[in-house]
């Protein structure tokens, strides 16, 4: 009895014993049938939500789509009422390509028409101011060529192209320098070739007697005015 105190009461020696807790044993009493309809409950669950998602989606994407249908819409409106207004607009303006087409050929026709144009008054008073002291002028005259038909080929051979020629009467109370005549018609620009014919003793009731002189120059295609020539973008003709 005392000895199976003490082994009782003497702690034993080692490694000590582990415990070890057990839960209690569980058993599912529900029948299979249950079961089955819990889970299939839970499918369906699952199912509704599913499809609630896949109509929201739908749902979305239908609003998107109709968006950009009626923006699509508007837009298109907006092209076709820009394209009335520029219809309207070029109605407006239709005859201006007819206009601007007549100014073209209106613009040729004179240029063509006015290629031959030549300041006669400017050339009348340079004639007058190189006259020798004591002539006058009686009678001028100028003939020319027109873009249709050149002048005629000068008389005298020795004289070389023109495109014109001023003809001219003078009196002089004294014999006149004819060479020095020539010489100041010659240096007038876009003339040259001046002649003097003729220079004959003539007399007037009103002045008496005088010399008459008869002359003529040529007109070099330097005279023409070009005024009416088109105009580069440079700013030269």
């Amino acid at each position: 009895m005392t000895a199976l105190t003490d082994r009782l009461a003497k702690p034993k020696t080692g490694k000590p014993s582990a415990s070890i807790v057990v839960g209690l044993p569980q058993v599912n009493l529900l029948p299979p049938e249950v079961r089955a309809a819990r889970g299939l409950r839970s499918i369906k669950r699952w199912l509704v939500i599913a499809l609630v998602v896949t109509l929201a989606l739908c749902g979305l994407l239908y609003v998107v789509n109709v968006a950009q249908s009626q923006a699509a819409d508007d837009e298109l409106m907006d092209a076709q009422s820009e394209t009335a207004r520029l219809t309207l607009e070029q109605a407006k303006y239709a005859e201006v390509p007819r206009v601007l087409n007549q100014l073209d050929v209106t613009s040729s026709t004179r240029t063509i028409a006015m290629s031959t144009d030549v300041l006669w008054k400017s050339y009348l008073d340079a004639i007058a101011a190189v006259l020798p002291e004591g002539v006058s002028l009686d009678t001028i005259s100028m003939s020319g060529a027109t873009p249709m038909t050149p002048l005629a080929a000068p008389a005298n051979v020795l004289q070389s192209a023109r495109v014109g020629e001023i003809t001219l009467t003078g009196r002089s109370l004294s014999l006149p320098d004819t060479a020095a005549l020539i010489d100041e018609l010659n240096s007038i620009p876009g003339l040259g070739d001046a002649w003097v014919t003729a220079a004959v003793v003539d007399s007037d009731p009103e002045f008496g007697i005088y010399y008459k002189i008869d002359g003529s120059v040529q007109v070099r295609a330097g005279a023409f005015s070009d005024r009416f020539q088109p105009v580069d973008t440079d700013g030269g003709k």
